[in-house]
């Protein structure tokens, strides 16, 4: 397996010998206006460059999308990735929102799905707290993570946009996972509600997977992220956490036997 950090929650897994590209995010800097409702609504997204060519990013076999929000899924993605291309989303609703844009080969995932060896999982998350969700449901929407197993690799988890919950949990449980990519860089809504992981989350899923490898994602690169990776890699170093817990550069990869 090798993982690679694009930007954001956009992801390079090279796994069982297939290539996916993970919530393709591909604008460039300063491209599009602060997310409404969040907090830092003035600065512009993506607040970082690409690290690499979009050509280099969009050369692979399979696109999952875990949800259909605007720094996932972008007009550069719509435009730059083949309309061909095998893609995989979270439901019917934003099957069609790929669909209605000309791709022709979207698939929705099931509890669990196939793909040459490689079984893929579609696993729950909270996109926030129960409170945020009640007032901001219609925004935020549903969010998924993925599982990938193979008996040639170590099992994968990538949770998606979640804050720490019981369903994180239950999916660390229930998969055992090798590797858990999580996005932490605790982006908050206006009042400064969490609505992915920040510190202790990373912590609590540190705990809850002891023998893990965790990969902190989705840093650094949207106007409501509230934890550098600098404040980050000092809390991971105060908590011990460092030898289990990597926080890569954008561009930065790693290969996993």
């Amino acid at each position: 397996m090798k993982f690679r950090q694009i930007r954001n929650a956009t992801l390079h897994i090279e796994y069982a010998g297939k290539k996916f590209l993970i919530d393709p995010w591909l604008a460039e800097k300063g491209a599009l206006p602060g997310f409404g409702g969040t907090v830092n609504d003035h600065i512009r997204n993506p607040t970082a460059e690409l690290p690499m060519s979009i050509s280099e990013i969009v050369d692979v076999d399979v696109v999952i999308l875990t949800h259909d929000h605007p720094d996932h899924w972008d007009n550069v993605a719509k435009e730059s990735i083949p309309k061909d291309m095998l893609f995989f989303t979270q439901h019917e609703k934003d099957a069609q929102s790929i669909r209605s844009v000309g791709f022709n080969n979207v698939h929705i995932l099931n509890e669990t799905n196939y793909i040459d060896g490689i079984t893929l999982i579609k696993t729950p998350g909270l996109h926030g707290s129960d409170n945020v969700l009640k007032d901001m449901k219609e925004i935020l929407g549903d969010v998924s993570g993925i599982v990938f197993k193979h008996p040639d690799e170590k099992t994968l988890y990538i949770a998606g946009d979640t804050i720490w919950c019981q369903a994180v949990e239950d999916n660390l449980k229930k998969y055992n996972p090798d590797i858990v990519v999580v996005n932490s860089c605790d982006a908050k809504v206006i009042g400064g509600a969490s609505i992915i992981m920040g510190k202790q989350d990373v912590y609590e899923v540190y705990k809850a997977a002891p023998n893990a490898i965790v990969i902190a994602s989705h840093m650094e690169s949207v106007n409501h992220a509230t934890v550098s990776r600098k404040e980050l890699r000092e809390f991971l170093g105060k908590n011990h956490m460092t030898q289990r817990v990597l926080v890569p550069e954008d561009g930065e990869s790693y290969s996993f036997a």
